[in-house]
């Protein structure tokens, strides 16, 4: 009598597979079928995801708002209308000044091109003894093609802002979902938590504050220090002399809080482009301003202000950034310091804390200071 192994064996051709193996690679063929759909579900939905996402983003910022709207009794449909309104021409504003602003510094650069072509070649005869440069660039701009390709750059950079805010209307569906999500906050969380066990609705709910709170403290503090930037730098660029000096003040407290990384370095290169064209010595005081407003924002002002709103260490803070950006581009560098100063605050809500025995840790960096190795942990200190 023979087993089931040895029938399989005595197979003639040998090629013969038990029942179990040809369903373990019919199932592995389904899950491999399945998951290349899904890969393919998900990039379809991506833009949706990512409207979803940026809509969660902005309904968060804007409930407190709307809040306060409502304790002082507005109604929340009609608050949340408000806010969005003032949103929109906040941002539609900024896109029409800074537009106008780059239209005419361009058109100006395009009426000087021959004094800034000439002043080049003087400058190269002097120093090197090389003539006529820039004599093929001064040939093309007296032929006309350069001016107007300054010319049509100038005319774009003039729709900059009517662009922005055409960009604002096609963004209409965030702006939906936005508006349901503040407007029926209160009923989407009532409706969520009727779907999870009663013991766990308080936990659900104090999550949803604590994103609330920490975006709203997030797009609060920027705004405070966007203004306080953009008033200083205001000043200081009409003492300096610079053209357009509110929109250049406007674009460097803006661009400097709400970009992540390396917002400080593309506020500050506008204006010093802009200085340079001018006057060159101008360029050596933007770069000072900046510079110290930079110092005085990091020691004094930074930390006063989001101590109250939102504490975020600045690795985490570099880390969220970086983390975000990789998995969902400018989107996900926008929202990654709200997201994690929230699952910050969660975990130091939720997670044990345990106090630090000081007398261990003193003994320890003694030991480490004397190149001693550390001892084994004894059942005396319990004891003690």
């Amino acid at each position: 009598m023979t087993s089931s192994g040895d029938a399989l064996t005595s197979d003639p051709d040998g090629r013969s597979l038990p029942p179990w193996a040809r369903r373990a690679i019919l199932s592995l063929l389904v899950g491999v079928a399945a998951l290349y759909y899904l890969r393919g579900l998900l990039e379809a939905l991506r833009p949706l995801i990512l409207v979803l996402l940026v809509a969660f983003f902005l309904s968060f910022a804007l409930e407190p708002a709307v809040n306060r709207l409502e304790r002082v009794g507005l109604r929340r449909g009609l608050g949340t209308a408000l806010v969005m309104v003032a949103l929109v021409a906040a941002v539609g504003g900024f896109g029409i000044q800074v537009g106008s602003l780059l239209a005419e510094q361009v058109t100006e650069f395009s009426e000087n091109v021959p004094a800034y072509l000439s002043d080049v070649d003087e400058w190269l005869e002097d120093s090197f003894g090389i003539e006529n440069a820039t004599a093929d660039l001064r040939a093309d701009y007296d032929t006309g093609a350069l001016a107007s390709w300054l010319g049509d750059v100038a005319d774009d950079l003039a729709r900059f802002g009517t662009t922005v805010v055409n960009v604002l209307f096609q963004l209409f569906t965030v702006g939906l979902f936005t508006f349901y999500l503040v407007a029926e906050g209160p009923k989407l969380r009532r409706l969520v938590c009727s779907f999870i066990a009663e013991r766990h609705q308080r936990h659900v709910l104090e999550v949803w504050d604590l994103a609330i709170e920490k975006t709203g403290g997030y797009i609060l503090s920027r705004s405070l220090l966007a203004l306080g930037s953009s008033l200083i730098h205001w000043a200081a660029f009409e003492i300096i002399g610079l053209p357009s000096a509110l929109a250049l003040a406007l674009w460097v407290g803006i661009m400097s809080q709400f970009v992540p990384v390396v917002g400080t370095f593309i506020a500050g290169a506008l204006p010093l482009v802009i200085a340079l064209l001018g006057e060159p010595v101008n360029g050596l005081w933007v770069v000072v301003v900046i510079a110290v407003y930079q110092q005085i924002e990091n020691y004094v002002l930074g930390p006063r202000i989001t101590s109250h709103t939102m504490q975020l260490h600045v690795a985490v803070a570099f880390g969220s950034v970086i983390a975000g950006s990789a998995i969902l581009g400018v989107v996900g560098a926008l929202l990654a310091l709200p997201a994690a100063a929230t699952i910050q605050a969660v975990i130091a809500a939720e997670a044990e804390r345990h106090e630090v025995a000081e007398h261990l840790q003193e003994a320890s960096s003694q030991r480490r200071g004397h190149g001693e190795r550390p001892e084994p942990p004894s059942d005396d200190l319990d004891e003690a």
